[in-house]
């Protein structure tokens, strides 16, 4: 079994890439979050932070989703190219 394994590769190299700008536009929206509201009795009394805080939610569920997508695939594409090296190298001993 020969499989080129270069386009599962550029697949999950995608999928990283997705998380890494997951990550940073996550990071660009929590520069808009005040920290010191939240220590407040009633912090649904800014809206703006409320808004700030749902959007890290959504990026946070769907950059959980995406990750864990990535390392199972990333994980996957690895046990596939170590059994093909493990055929490749039994089908030339014998």
């Amino acid at each position: 079994m020969n499989i080129d394994l270069m386009p599962f590769a550029v697949i999950g190299g995608l999928l990283v890439l997705a998380v890494v700008v997951l990550i940073l536009y996550r990071r660009s929206i929590a520069q808009k979050e005040d920290d010191t509201i939240h220590v407040l009795e009633d912090a649904t009394k800014v809206p703006e932070q409320v808004e700030v805080a749902a959007r890290l939610d959504k990026v946070d569920r769907v950059g959980k989703i995406v990750t864990v997508v990535a390392v199972v695939y990333m994980l996957f594409l690895a046990a596939l190219f170590v059994y093909q090296q493990w055929a490749r190298q039994s089908s030339t001993v014998m």
